[in-house]
């Protein structure tokens, strides 16, 4: 189309994500300009090698200079995939400061420094968009700040991390022990050389931490969630939530109660009736509970190239409308309360419990006597014999605060009967 505006991007990085993006792009260049009245053109991409052969880009698209990027008035959008916290945080609060727009899959940048972020992108009247930071190609961020936009949200639950989610799928389906099943992850590509911030829920943590922010409008960072990971779940564990009719899955979980915001990641035993449940794979979903719209829920791929070059370039064509439109910087940080993040400690929650105890009398009795003193109802108890004059007693409580039930686990801890306990997993 003749005497079309062109807008110019600048792209930082180009590993997976990034190639994604650019695949992407040149896929919907003949689209643009009708989906937003636009042309697009890759101007520069920001690489660490530039001497790394490439055979689907262009040698002139590449630098290894942040300066022919920032010093480029043409550059308006500024794509960044290059993930941690610097030097892309500096690098983005540069490009906001320079009046260009700024796209990010950064979820740690995001968890950890949103609000310096979008506070400068407020004074500058840019944009600074982020969908791809939490569950790659699945619409999130912008259903919280927008389409459910009208709700009072008082719940966030979610399965966002797919190298967890495929573990414990393989745990749970073929009886695989927690290693057997890590390994098979790392063989496919679901799980990285070093898996520790998947299989401790931290890159989790970061996720659900984005999302209280925005579901509950007050700043909850990662320093605030309370993150559990999965490797002390074992197939004995699987067998006992198929007897109890339940999936074992992480889960990010984030309330907003009367007494201030609850945000954690652990995992959990759920009901295989509840929608999550029925989660497999690498597959992510978010779970939503709003006074409006009460139940929905998001489901699809939570990474990959092209996914979460989905997202990222969602948010491009968005800014390239805004740009169009002369409405730049309309939706800015939308925590506008102070909501306090309970103490996790405080938190009331449902328990599984698994404990190896001397198999003679009185001990089941004696067990039930420390959870009255610590204020902990029990609502079921299954006792099998094993083995070595040892039986195996499962515990689920009714809900009580985390300090309460931990106080009563370190007193079974300190009784003579007790030879181990093997599992504490929190029920949904």
């Amino acid at each position: 189309m003749e005497n079309t505006k062109v807008i110019k991007v600048g792209l930082l990085g180009l590993g997976t994500v990034g190639s994604g993006v650019y695949k992407l792009i040149e896929r919907q260049k003949e689209e643009m300009c009708q989906k937003t009245g636009a042309d697009i053109k890759i101007e520069k991409i920001l690489v660490h090698n530039i001497d790394k052969k490439r055979d689907h880009v262009p040698l002139e698209l590449l630098t290894d200079r942040w300066e022919d990027i920032i010093e480029n008035p043409g550059i308006q959008i500024v794509i960044e995939v290059m993930g941690g916290i610097e030097p892309a945080r500096t690098m983005i609060l540069q490009a906001l400061n320079s009046g260009k727009h700024v796209v990010t899959a950064n979820k740690d940048l995001i968890a950890e420094y949103g609000k310096e972020l979008l506070d400068a992108a407020e004074n500058n009247g840019t944009d600074l968009l982020f969908e791809a930071a939490v569950a790659g190609g699945i619409p999130i961020i912008r259903p919280l700040k927008q389409c459910l936009a009208a709700n009072e949200i008082d719940e966030v639950v979610g399965i966002v991390n797919g190298t967890t989610n495929y573990i414990l799928t393989k745990m749970f389906e073929e009886g695989m022990e927690f290693q057997e099943a890590l390994e098979k992850a790392t063989e496919l590509g679901y799980a990285e050389a070093d898996p520790t911030a998947d299989i401790e829920g931290l890159d989790a943590g970061r996720k659900v931490a984005i999302m209280a922010s925005i579901a509950f409008h007050s700043r909850v960072v990662f320093s605030d969630v309370h993150t559990e990971g999965i490797t002390k779940i074992t197939a004995r564990d699987i067998l006992y939530a198929k007897e109890f009719g339940s999936v074992i899955k992480l889960v990010g979980v984030a309330h907003n109660t009367v007494d201030g915001i609850e945000v954690a990641v652990h995992p959990m035993m759920l009901s295989q009736e509840h929608p999550l449940a029925s989660v497999r794979d690498a597959f992510n979903a978010v779970f939503v509970h709003g006074d409006a719209v009460d139940d929905v829920m998001f489901y699809g791929r939570g990474a990959g190239e092209l996914p979460t070059a989905s997202a990222i370039m969602g948010d491009v064509i968005d800014v390239m409308r805004d740009i169009q439109y002369h409405c730049t910087g309309r939706i800015s940080c939308t925590c506008y309360r102070s909501t306090p993040v309970k103490p996790f400690r405080e938190v009331r929650n449902k328990f599984f419990l698994r404990m190896q105890v001397e198999n003679k009398p009185g001990v089941l009795a004696a067990i039930a006597s420390v959870f009255g003193v610590h204020k902990v109802s029990i609502s079921k108890v299954i006792q099998k014999v094993i083995t070595d004059g040892a039986a195996e007693l499962v515990i689920v409580t009714e809900a009580v605060k985390e300090y309460h039930f931990m106080d009563a686990l370190e007193h079974l801890r300190d009784m003579e009967t007790t030879r181990e306990i093997s599992s504490v997993i929190r029920e949904y």
